[in-house]
């Protein structure tokens, strides 16, 4: 792995810096100054296509359009003072293109689930090789995905020269180069994380091609420059420095300021993750949790434990979709109902599950209905069966070491300003207070993060702790309320419910 090339000269007074988050159904744009301050937010939105029952996929050229757009609403006026850009992106996904970048099929990303035959050749790896790895084997992440994409489209695979991640796959729309980082790299099962580089003796085991990985940049390192055609699309300069980047939820740890061993952070978004820095490589030895690289090459070096749920506003928004209700109603239905739902149960695997399960087959569930229950009640249990799930996580990662007093709560599906039962509903279930993000931070930490990347890059920043006095603290905290123990025996029949229903 190399830092990446020195960064083009431009001048840094005042340094302006461009985020991209490159998310599951979205992309996010940030404009930071180098106070850290947000000058400009734009989004847009994009489809995730399911062609068939498990799959997930996504069109990169959405992802371009939809980067286009955010990016002009976030610049306004003020595109010939950007300085440098820096990205991040939803993990695990693969992209087979060709060598300048031209996708040989929509991208596979994180919620796919097709590829549990291939993880049969993770189980029958030898005991170094899967231990270099450091995480358990998971339909949706890239190694199995990019195992079935060998075995059932020979053809686009034989074609292809590079698999890559989503923002990687951006990066070498923007620069022309095709580069990979160890925040990515890491959560591929492709990585060997005590030698922190590609893990070629499984790449080799598994029968991959290891000219597919591309070379590996330091987060922060400038992994090339803005080309004039994306340049003159994104109203640009030419030449403009851009930074490697970073795995969402690792950009999302440095745009929150969460970089030094014994935090723990909660994001709630299309899926949620619970992480807590490592200074120290230490994989769970029951392979109910992760453990990736963090987003900076600052010695000695960064990690992270994470717990990954997959479905929290994924499995919320389909009940709110199919129950044919606005946000506003589900929380005003749903809270008018109190805690246990009335003895009914929502087991929120709609698309397999990770921690604890990793169980690409299980499948969601509402259980206790009866004639005395309304819409309300429903809404009320798919609330606290995310909650549920999130408590299941967090007991994973104190399980495998790592101490929990409080949490900061991050990401989109926090709640914004109309989510406070919903966060009371958290702290309530997981015990713990929750220490709030500022609002303006909360929902785009991962962008935040991937400015501060681009920052790093072009060396507004000398190290990553620099930027540590350039995020708010959280501010104020949610404690466990009167009602906390009433969550105690609907979270034990929580519990039962998937032993019986996935025997």
């Amino acid at each position: 792995m190399t830092g990446g090339r020195p960064a083009p000269r431009w001048d840094l007074n005042p340094p302006m810096l461009l985020g991209l988050d490159l998310g599951t159904g979205s992309v996010k744009a940030l404009l930071l100054d180098e106070r850290g301050t947000a000058l400009g937010e734009g989004s847009a939105s994009y489809p995730v296509r399911a062609p068939r029952p498990g799959w997930a996929e996504s069109f990169p050229e959405d992802w371009w359009a939809a980067v286009l757009e955010a990016t002009t609403a976030a610049l306004g006026p003020r595109g010939a003072e950007v300085t440098a850009i820096g990205l991040s992106g939803q993990m695990h996904g693969v992209v087979l293109a060709e060598s300048g970048g031209h996708p040989l099929r929509p991208a596979v990303i994180w919620a796919d689930a097709r590829s549990g035959a291939q993880l049969a050749a993770y189980r029958g790896l030898a005991g170094d090789l899967r231990r270099r790895l450091a995480n358990p084997p998971a339909v949706g992440m890239a190694g199995p995905s990019l195992l079935w994409l060998r075995d059932n489209e020979p053809g686009a695979y034989a074609s292809a020269r590079w698999a890559l991640q989503p923002k990687d796959w951006l990066r070498l729309r923007l620069t022309g180069e095709a580069v990979a980082e160890p925040s990515d790299a890491s959560a591929t099962l492709l990585y060997d994380l005590i030698a922190d580089d590609w893990a070629y003796p499984v790449v080799e085991a598994l029968g991959l091609r290891s000219g597919l990985l591309a070379p590996l940049v330091a987060s922060a390192g400038v992994a090339g420059t803005l080309t004039e055609d994306a340049a003159r699309g994104l109203g640009l300069r030419t030449g403009l420095p851009v930074a490697a980047g970073g795995a969402d939820t690792a950009a999302a740890m440095l745009g929150g300021g969460l970089l030094r061993p014994g935090a723990v952070q909660l994001t709630v978004g299309t899926g949620a993750q619970i992480v807590s820095p490592k200074d120290v490589p230490e994989p769970d030895a029951r392979e109910r949790t992760h453990l990736y690289r963090a987003a900076t090459a600052d010695p000695p070096g960064l990690w992270y434990s994470m717990a990954a749920i997959q479905n929290a506003g994924l499995a919320l928004e389909w009940v709110r979709r199919v129950l044919g209700v606005s946000w506003q109603e589900v929380y005003a239905e749903a809270f008018a109902v109190p805690p246990g739902a009335g003895g009914i149960v929502f087991l929120p695997y709609l698309s397999g599950e990770r921690t604890p399960r990793f169980d690409p087959g299980a499948r969601g569930a509402w259980t206790g209905l009866g004639l005395d229950h309304d819409r309300g009640h429903l809404l009320r249990a798919a609330l606290e069966g995310v909650a549920f799930a999130l408590r299941e996580g967090l007991e994973a990662l104190k399980s495998a070491g790592t101490p929990v007093n409080e949490l900061r709560l991050a990401g989109g599906g926090a709640g914004g300003s109309s989510g406070g039962p919903w966060r009371q509903l958290l702290a309530d279930v997981l015990g713990r207070p929750l220490r709030l993000l500022p609002e303006g931070v909360a929902p785009v930490a991962s962008a935040r993060g991937a400015a501060l990347l681009a920052g790093l890059a072009c060396g507004a920043y000398g190290k990553a702790e620099d930027t540590l006095g350039l995020t708010p603290e959280p501010g104020r905290s949610v404690h466990p309320g009167e009602t906390a123990p009433d969550y105690d025996e609907p979270y034990a029949r929580y519990r039962q419910l998937y032993p019986r229903l996935h025997c």
